[in-house]
């Protein structure tokens, strides 16, 4: 920076004019000496007036300096360091930035997976609180096709309200047994019989329609999948109008009809049958064993191989709960059955089996105690191979799936929500194990879903 002129030095003449002799001269000097005569001649009209002290030389830029010179130190022609380092923050913010952002999206992403664990676990629980429950009954007008539904005498309102769903006529389970709850209405009006109605009724609508004699189907007998014979003949007897005692004597000679077993356990074929008003007990019972046949010809079933393919076919009944399932039992039963590779050493262990001489109880799907260490020829947590007979009336999905079972490497299934059917197989023990915790967690969430 250049030093500042002291006083002295503005005297009224520019600090750069000189004397005709190149040296530097002051303009009290240079008027001095003219006045004198020994200075230069000057021009008197035109005397220099004086001038203002100069400030110091400011540093500018030229307006046809590259743009790159702004960025410039001085002299150096490199970036500023006040330059690099907003370029640096502004970098770092923009890092933050996504920084931040992708954490606020994890949080979003977690707390919506959260919910959705949440609420698929607790959905009902939560609607209860909220008030969001699901009505149990359908609304009126929805009623359309066909469905009938057996009553026996001694039935309770629970056991109507479940036949009923069954059948596809109510919505819920325990929308009927509710209805007769509210409404006072009392179930043992309902007179025995099998009769003809609509899916997707009312509960109200049902109840009236039972009342009405016209829906009662006369002679008609109307057998579902898994009963055992003992189910069957109360429905058998009530339905046709038969005495009880005469379908219990006509089932307990299967040489009668052509079926060497020790049972006719699995020979009742499943479906609704109706007859004339003076048809025999023995009549009903050849007619549903000849439907048996039917459906076993029909799948192509060999003539010694029958009795086996119907007690394969009346477990898979038992255990299965939706139709790729029942491919899937088919497999394990066979894997379990297999010498070389069963890791139950041949036994089944299927607690439908263990339960069968106990059909009479009343219960969840878990077996007892006594049922599982029970040695009789059925339990197949005590004896290897296939129960003595067959255990249910297997309908022709069953009978399909015992022929054609799946592929697959499957010695374990566990049904892990019974609202749903939703069943795990499994290789091996240890992975059974996880999904049995997986269905004793549902059973403790679900007190009242059948468990025990």
């Amino acid at each position: 920076m250049p030093e500042t002129p002291s006083r002295d030095d503005y005297s009224g003449a520019p600090a750069d004019e000189t004397a005709t002799t190149g040296a530097p001269v002051s303009r009290r000097a240079a008027r001095q000496a003219q006045q004198d005569g020994t200075g230069p001649a000057t021009q008197a009209s035109a005397p220099t007036p004086p001038s203002r002290p100069q400030a110091p030389p400011r540093a500018t830029v030229s307006s046809t300096a590259p743009i790159d010179a702004l960025f410039e130190e001085k002299g150096l022609g490199a970036p500023s360091t006040a330059s690099n380092r907003h370029d640096r923050d502004r970098r770092k913010s923009r890092v933050a930035a996504w920084g931040v952002f992708a954490i606020v999206l994890a949080i979003l992403g977690g707390l919506v997976a959260g919910g959705f664990y949440v609420w698929n676990t607790y959905e009902d629980q939560i609607r209860a609180v909220m008030g969001w429950e699901e009505p149990k009954d359908y609304d009126a007008g929805l009623a359309e096709g066909e469905a009938s539904v057996t009553i026996l005498s001694g039935q309770t309102g629970a056991d109507i309200s479940r036949a009923l769903f069954d059948a596809g006529v109510t919505k819920t389970s325990d929308a009927f047994y509710s209805y007769l709850i509210d409404s006072g209405e009392d179930p043992n009006v309902l007179k025995p019989g099998v009769y003809s109605l609509q899916q997707k009724m009312t509960s109200e609508a049902v109840f009236t329609a039972l009342l009405d004699p016209a829906n009662k189907q006369e002679y008609t007998a109307q057998l579902r999948e898994g009963l055992t014979v003992a189910q069957s003949v109360p429905r058998i007897a009530e339905g046709i109008g038969l005495p009880v005692e005469d379908v219990e004597a006509a089932v307990k000679d299967p040489a009668a009809y052509g079926v060497k077993a020790q049972s006719l356990e699995g020979w009742l074929f499943p479906a609704t049958y109706t007859f004339d008003p003076d048809v025999t007990a023995t009549q009903v019972i050849q007619a549903m064993v000849d439907r048996t046949v039917k459906a076993l010809d029909d799948a192509g079933v060999p003539v010694d191989q029958r009795e086996r393919i119907l007690t394969v076919a009346s477990i898979i009944e038992k255990e299965a709960r939706k139709e790729d399932d029942f491919y899937k039992v088919s497999r394990v039963i066979e894997n379990r059955l297999d010498p070389a590779i069963s890791d139950t050493n041949g036994k089944l262990q299927m607690d439908s089996t263990a339960q069968y001489p106990f059909a009479d109880r009343e219960g969840g799907t878990s077996s007892r105690a006594e049922e599982l260490e029970d040695d009789n020829p059925w339990n197949t947590y005590v004896n290897t191979g296939l129960p003595v007979t067959p255990i249910a009336n297997p309908g022709e999905l069953a009978i399909k799936a015992a022929l054609e079972p799946a592929d697959g490497p499957w010695q374990y299934f566990v049904t892990v929500n019974l609202d749903t059917g939703e069943t795990v197989f499994s290789a091996t023990f240890a992975e059974h194990e996880k999904a049995v915790a997986q269905y004793q967690k549902w059973c403790r969430d679900n007190p009242d879903g059948g468990c025990s």
